[in-house]
């Protein structure tokens, strides 16, 4: 299992289609992916359960990836929560 705390720079945070993107990211990987925001544990494969915990560019969260390819999904996920150049 690896964790790291990541700060979400996506400017919009993850609303309806940038959680749509990642939910859609973290499904083509086999490990199980986790967000932890606050005391809120969530599965990252699901875009309700990304919606209901409103994370906004500038919260921190915990990213949590276990499995046989989390060390890949890690860095993946990881790039998608820190988009700075959005038109």
């Amino acid at each position: 299992m690896v964790t790291k705390r990541v700060v979400v720079t996506e400017p919009l945070g993850l609303h309806l289609r940038p959680a749509g993107v990642f939910c859609e990211e973290s499904m083509k990987f086999e490990s199980k992916i986790q967000i932890r925001k606050d005391t809120n544990l969530l599965n990252a494969k699901s875009v309700l359960g990304l919606l209901a915990a409103r994370v906004k560019s500038g919260d921190e969260v915990e990213l949590i990836c276990d499995g046989p390819d989390e060390e890949q999904a890690m860095e993946h996920l990881i790039s998608i929560l820190h988009k700075e150049d959005v038109e």
